[in-house]
């Protein structure tokens, strides 16, 4: 009877709280809709309680480095998520798209086999690239300039091949960089000096500069301190780790080449170009290479060039090579800097220094017949595009004195003023006004991810990546010579805005995320991307996106994610499965607000049989 008795009671108790869960999921549904039809208040109390409470910021995720290089093994802890496992130790170094083997079966005419090849869907690697043993956290710029672990570039060609050259030296745990270079062999400190002479380097006339074959990218180490940003590139070739250098250095460089296809940078981009002895083949193929340079060199920009084939008179013989044939190459050169319309402002040595004219109208050297005008209507669209040996039309001017596209302030001033190509209304859908308001959007995210991460503009994280970069609005809002940030433009994106980001006095590249990026892996500290993984849904695997991510964080890096929720909590049970400690926090407007962010620290583990390495 008793037992009847309980039995009854039970089915009671549970009727009633059947009744009182399905009454209170009726009362959420219906202040939900309340709220947001506008006539509720619950948005506005749930910003002010998230501003008076710091829910953002986070008390256990750790952010500092903690291990010293020799360490301890334990095994990797068991989880349910589906773990995602190391690669082979032989991928330490591994660079999907410039694969040496790869590379090899493609033609070496105009350097084709050392540009992008990446692999088809089948062959991509879908593990987690280890660190070398002995790999530890870099030293703080501005020591790393001048030294780089050996441990975490251990490669030891270049100060064999380069050592009268005083690129690079070993000595002892590091690899020392004393600032040479094979045309500065006083410093690259005296060689830019020697530059500034005629180019207004020092004034912030010139802010971005563009490094063609830049080996261990000394020019741009020492650009830095100047307030300018040299973005620099050189081969994966058969001398080891030259970008994979620069970047440990904490300069900004990726793997590229002068080749068959065009720069991944818009038209316009670039106040100074150089090349020191990067044996470009500047004459060859009817000047399409210096074509290619005048195309993303703003106008009134300046064309550096030192050693061959400059002073060839007095060097044939220590060059070991033909005056003759340096002297053809210097007349090609000069003649395809007269087609360009390129004023030649000093030969002093063995140095050249070209200024390209401000616009088409004050260069009647374009009339010429043997100029042949590009075609296409859009000087940006380079994404695998075939280069030609024609020239790049500037914007049209009203007199000779209008600068073609717009005049530019000076640095800093022109990082927050209006970039000429938002005022010209050349990006649709940008205005003056959603440029303005974009900017003050992301002094307010920057500020919360320094709550939430007290590291960020501490000198803890040098290299920054800013994955989807939009306007470079958050760059802006991290300027700082502690770091330097690589903005992305994605090549999906519905607006091409590099362009903006140059103008702002910021570099970038376009890229594709459902490809590998063409850098080393290990090259950032600090990666943030907004709304990425909604841009690429249905376009390529998220765990691609996400392995490509992991190979290029150091280790202890750290990652911010701004998405969707839905989005995030795909990529939250993937990344689960990656080694990385992950939080989710609200948005800072508070928890109705549908986008969150996503934020983690990648764990230090080295080579060893799937094991942490502590």
């Amino acid at each position: 009877m008793a037992l009847k008795m309980n039995s009854a009671d039970s089915r009671t108790r549970s009727s009633v709280s059947i009744f009182i869960v399905v009454g209170l999921c009726c009362f959420f549904y219906i202040l939900g809709a309340w709220q947001k039809s506008g006539f509720g208040k619950g948005d506005s109390i749930a910003v002010e309680i998230t501003k008076q409470t710091d829910c953002g910021i986070l008390t256990n995720l750790n952010f500092e480095t903690h291990h010293n290089g020799a360490s301890d093994v334990v095994d990797v802890p068991e989880s349910k998520v589906e773990v995602i496992q190391p690669c082979n130790a032989r991928y330490t170094d591994y660079t999907p798209c410039q694969d040496q083997k790869r590379a090899m079966t493609f033609p070496r005419e105009n350097m084709n086999y050392r540009e992008r090849h990446c692999p088809p869907e089948d062959e991509k690697l879908r593990c987690l690239i280890p660190a070398p043993k002995g790999y530890v956290t870099p030293f703080p710029w501005p020591k790393s300039r001048d030294y780089v672990f050996y441990a975490n570039v251990p490669y030891k060609s270049l100060t064999v091949e380069k050592a009268v050259q005083n690129w690079v030296q070993y000595e002892g745990n590091v690899f020392r960089f004393p600032g040479g270079g094979t045309q500065f062999p006083q410093g690259a400190d005296a060689y830019i000096k020697q530059l500034a002479s005629v180019i207004p380097i020092a004034n912030g006339t010139v802010r971005t500069a563009l490094d063609t074959g830049c080996g261990v990218a000394s020019w741009g180490a020492y650009l830095l301190k100047r307030n300018v940003l040299a973005m620099s590139f050189a081969p994966r070739d058969s001398h080891e780790a030259q970008v994979q250098f620069a970047l440990e250095r904490g300069v900004p460089a990726v793997i590229g080449v002068l080749g068959t296809i065009q720069l991944p940078y818009p038209s316009r981009a670039f106040d100074m170009a150089h090349c020191s002895r990067c044996l470009i083949p500047w004459g060859a193929n009817d000047g399409m290479y210096m074509m290619e340079v005048d195309r993303v060199l703003r106008p009134g920009g300046y064309w550096v060039l030192s050693g061959p084939p400059i002073n060839w008179k007095n060097n044939y013989k220590a060059w070991q090579r033909p005056k003759e044939e340096l002297q053809e190459e210097q007349r090609k050169i000069e003649e395809v800097a007269k087609l360009l319309c390129w004023e030649k402002k000093s030969e002093k040595g063995e140095i050249a220094i070209w200024r390209k004219r401000i616009n088409t109208a004050s260069c009647p050297g374009r009339q010429d017949a043997r100029v042949t005008i590009c075609e296409s209507t859009n000087a940006d669209d380079v994404w695998y595009k075939k280069m030609e040996a024609c020239v790049t039309p500037l914007p049209e001017v009203n007199n000779p004195e209008e600068v073609a596209g717009g005049e530019l302030k000076t640095f800093p001033a022109r990082l927050n003023a209006v970039p000429p190509r938002v005022a010209s209304g050349s990006v649709p859908g940008v205005s003056t006004e959603s440029y303005m308001e974009d900017n003050r959007l992301w002094k307010k995210h920057v500020q919360v991810y320094k709550k939430i991460n007290r590291y960020i503009d501490t000198g803890r994280y040098r290299n920054i990546m800013d994955m989807n970069a939009g306007l470079g609005s958050f760059a802006a809002a991290l300027e700082s010579s502690k770091s330097w940030v690589m903005n992305v433009v994605p090549t999906i994106s519905e607006k091409s805005t590099l362009g903006v980001i140059y103008e702002r006095g910021l570099i970038g590249i376009y890229h594709d995320w459902c490809e590998g990026f063409s850098t080393y892996p290990r090259t950032y500290d600090l990666i943030h991307a907004n709304g990425l993984f909604s841009l690429y849904q249905n376009k390529c695997k998220l765990e691609d996106i996400l392995l490509e991510m992991d190979r290029i964080l150091r280790p202890e890096g750290a990652v911010i994610l701004r998405d969707e929720v839905d989005v995030l909590i795909k990529v939250k049970r993937i990344v689960d499965g990656m080694r990385w400690n992950t939080k989710m926090v609200d948005h800072e407007d508070g928890p109705l607000v549908p986008e969150k962010i996503l934020v983690a620290v990648k764990q230090y583990w080295t080579v060893g049989n799937g094991t942490y390495s502590e």
